[in-house]
């Protein structure tokens, strides 16, 4: 394998200058240099390059015959099928504005993502998993949703309804009705729902140019080498699967290899059949391939890198995967779906220490970034409640800024003046930057409450019990309390050696080492997968607060 840094020098000479470009646009480059290379790769089939782009223009011509022009919305409700690929980019090609759904949601989920994006046509699957979509849209479809075509693989079509492999027909019988669409780089793209992990879902509202530029910093700051193969099974109606797999890969001329759901077993043969190089994990996953018995029958030879994300996560494990795989280039980042996707990674050349205590810096950009600096995006901390920036080091409410933040919410203009004030992204995580460029968190503003009048910060009651013999894991929160106002709450996973651990012994540890007002006065024990999480691993604490208040009302 190359060195990083010749990898990372080949990329900055063939992206000296930036060029703005709308995503189909930039799909047509890739296809005329990378024709016959793999971009999808699944067990079933693989797409290249000019199968993608020659399938995007049968696509979009088959939307705009069904009257989607420039600025329309267009929903996608599709898990990892190799389809995915080519109508994203279709979409573009109309200068529609994708907007793809979590597929996991239920009825009045659906219900409400659809009416408030407004979109006129939904592609979707008929069932996943135990979810009939179908009849989910019989009993929530919202007026101005003029056409639903289906997948086509999963179930049979219902008559007169249009499928996927109908779509581009349609397109190839009346073709060039989508090369009228007028659409820039700066344009929307894109329309991504927020994961909803601090409450209901909202429509981020990105460029395509915002997400290009995105995905190359992830190729240059990881120094991705020619021909580059992501496996992951992290949707793509998420920044993560989306920017950090399929989009990055791009700049290489690499490929993706998508599955539609996890399990360890999936992911190491996944890297044994086709050669991956990378993965996309999220902790939890991380520890389940580290705990496979597959892993010594498998053959992990092409695995070079790992991005784990979405949470922090203990020195021992990265050990235990650079020692078990044989993988030295790991690394995990920070970002949010407002701010363009992951804005801050580790380096691949960085030392494991930074790996655990960090989600590391400002990723590098070169052409793509912040005006004359060589990162994607410029990060500060300001003050929680008067939005005043803090001096350098000074934990506080993390600020960005930078050309891949988003236009704002949609429909939603009082939340947008919220988080954006002037070129400044308000976070709502807190943390700091250190004098090194590293970021550090240290909690969710959000998720502050008071006890006794003053303000708790979850995070360090986290990490002292983190620290306490029979716990896996563990969520601090406020709940309201009548008499009280707000009280603290710990919500814990007991570990396998735990399972005598009880409240009190939970709350005697914490009034031996905090102050008297940080300690909580309940205590509640959840089992693993009675944990609400969004598919991206993130817990929801605003669902942690319901269970825990549930749980008090019971007893």
């Amino acid at each position: 394998m190359r060195s990083i840094a010749a990898r990372r020098n080949d990329l900055r000479t063939r992206f000296a200058t930036w060029q703005p470009r709308t995503l189909d646009a930039w799909l047509d480059v890739c296809a005329e240099q990378y024709a016959d290379r793999p971009f999808v790769i699944t067990d079933d089939l693989t797409l290249t390059y000019a199968d993608v782009a020659a399938q995007s223009r049968s696509l979009a011509d088959g939307l705009a015959n069904l009257g989607v022009v420039p600025g329309d919305r267009v929903g996608l409700l599709m898990a990892n099928y190799p389809e995915f690929v080519p109508l994203k980019f279709a979409i573009a090609r109309t200068g529609a504005i994708a907007v793809p759904f979590n597929y996991l949601y239920r009825t009045e989920e659906l219900g409400y993502v659809l009416e408030q994006s407004g979109c006129s046509v939904l592609i979707t699957m008929t069932s996943f998993l135990d979810l009939d979509y179908l009849a989910m849209l019989d009993e929530v479809a919202p007026a101005g949703l003029r056409h639903v075509v289906q997948l086509g693989k999963d179930a049979p079509v219902r008559d007169g309804a249009l499928d996927v492999a109908g779509l581009a027909a349609l397109g190839d019988a009346n073709p060039g009705a989508s090369s009228r669409a007028d659409h820039e780089p700066a344009d929307v793209g894109d329309m991504l729902y927020t994961s909803g992990s601090t409450g209901s879902p909202k429509g981020v509202v990105v460029t395509h140019d915002a997400v290009l530029r995105t995905a190359y910093a992830s190729a240059l700051t990881r120094a991705y080498d020619d021909g580059r193969r992501v496996l992951f099974s992290l949707p793509c109606y998420h920044m993560f699967g989306y920017v950090e797999g399929l989009l990055s890969v791009m700049y290489v001329g690499g490929a993706v290899i998508p599955q539609t759901t996890f399990s360890a077993a999936g992911y190491l043969a996944g890297i044994e059949r086709h050669r991956a190089h990378d993965i996309l994990c999220v902790p939890t996953m991380a520890v389940a391939l580290v705990e496979s018995p597959e892993r010594h029958t498998t053959d992990l030879s092409s695995l070079e890198a790992i991005l784990c994300g979405s949470a922090p996560a203990p020195v021992w494990l990265w050990e235990q995967i650079e020692k078990d795989f044989g993988v030295s280039e790991i690394v995990t980042g920070y970002g949010m779906t407002e701010c363009g996707g992951a804005m801050t990674l580790t380096l691949p050349e960085d030392p494991l220490e930074l790996t655990s205590t960090t989600v590391g810096r400002p990723k590098l950009a070169g052409s793509a970034g912040v005006p004359g600096t060589d990162t994607l995006v410029a990060y500060a901390t300001a003050d929680p409640e008067t939005g005043e920036e803090l001096a350098s080091g000074e934990i506080g409410e993390l600020v960005s800024s930078g050309p891949t933040t988003m236009l704002g919410f949609h429909g939603k203009p009082e939340e947008t003046a919220l988080a954006l004030r002037g070129e400044r992204l308000f976070s709502g995580d807190l943390g700091r930057v250190r004098h090194d460029g590293y970021l550090e968190l240290t909690g969710r503003s959000k998720e502050l409450y008071k006890s006794g009048g003053e303000l708790v910060m979850p995070k360090e009651i986290e990490e002292l019990l983190a620290g306490l013999p029979g716990i896996s894991q563990v969520f601090a929160i406020g709940l309201v309390d009548e008499h009280w106002g707000e009280i603290g709450c710990v919500v814990v996973v007991r570990s396998p050696e735990g399972a005598d651990l009880d409240g009190d012994a939970v709350i005697a540890h914490c009034k031996e080492h905090l102050a008297r007002f940080k300690v909580p006065r309940r205590v509640v024990f959840l089992e693993p997968h009675e944990l609400p999480t969004t598919p991206t691993g993130k817990v929801q604490k605003y669902k942690l607060v319901d269970l825990a208040a549930e749980q008090g009302a019971r007893a």
